[in-house]
Formats: structure tokens, C-alpha cells, sequence
């Protein structure tokens, strides 16, 4: 059998749910800090959700952890799967507001309020890049 046709063992995704928040035509993006996977990357903020957690209440609760803002969840903007070389993650993309606190750097080693139509200038994990790719669509609507 060669190489090729050998399949890898089915393993479980890693469930992550992020917040696509808009504020005048623009998306926040947080960077993350050099010493986490993907360190440098500019993402859009959440994370990976706890034992038995909703992916909605992780959204909520990353938000607050990483950028110390309270939002609320609007609805699913859109949803991604990627294979990286040693895990697979499920992307969980909800469209939030923020309803209190201003962004800080709890978390995060920066922020950007990323005009939508500019997002893909910005250096995004590969995972991220459908949901970049419909944002920057939907700038100006």
C-alpha cells in the first residue's frame, strides 16, 4: 500500500467560535500574541469553547476574557473547517455587537478596526480566510 492511499485515523475537531464585529464599516480584528499557535496572525476574537460550553456563550466569554468588552450575539455569519498538520478545527463565526466596555489588550497582543473591504491585506490564519473573503464581500451594505 503506498503512502498516498493510507488514510489518517478520523480525529475530532477542535470546536472554536468567533465574533465578526462590525462598528462603522469596519471589523475588529485582534492579533494574536507571539508565544500562542499562529502567534502574530491577525484573527477575528474567540476561541476554542470549554467542556459543555454553547459555542454562543464562548463567543460571549472570549470576547470578555480576551478584549474586555461585552457583546451580544446576533446570529451565524458563517461557519469553516480546516485540517491543520496536527489538529482540525471547526470555526463557529457569529455577527456580535458590543453592548459595553471598550477594547483592551487582556488577551491579544493588539487590535485594528479593519475597514471591511481591506480585511484580506491582513496576515489571517488559513482558516479564516472564507469568512475574510465574505466580509470584505459585504463591505458598504
Amino acid at each position: 500500500m503506498s503512502p498516498s492511499s493510507v488514510s489518517r485515523a478520523p480525529r475530532a475537531p477542535v470546536l472554536v467560535a468567533a465574533a465578526v464585529i462590525v462598528r462603522d464599516d469596519a471589523v475588529l480584528l485582534t492579533r494574536r500574541v507571539a508565544s500562542a499557535h499562529l502567534g502574530g496572525f491577525w484573527e477575528l476574537p474567540g476561541g476554542k469553547l470549554e467542556p459543555g460550553e454553547a459555542p454562543e456563550a464562548a463567543v460571549v466569554r472570549e470576547c470578555r476574557e480576551e478584549c474586555g468588552v461585552e457583546v451580544e450575539v446576533e446570529g451565524i455569519f458563517d461557519v469553516a473547517f480546516h485540517r491543520y498538520e496536527h489538529k482540525d478545527v471547526l470555526l463557529l463565526f457569529y455577527a456580535c455587537r458590543i453592548v459595553a466596555g471598550e477594547v483592551q489588550h487582556l488577551g491579544v497582543a493588539d487590535h485594528v478596526w479593519c475597514p471591511r473591504a481591506e480585511v484580506g491585506r491582513y496576515r489571517l490564519p488559513p482558516a479564516d480566510a472564507t469568512v475574510a473573503a465574505k466580509i470584505a464581500r459585504s463591505a458598504g451594505r
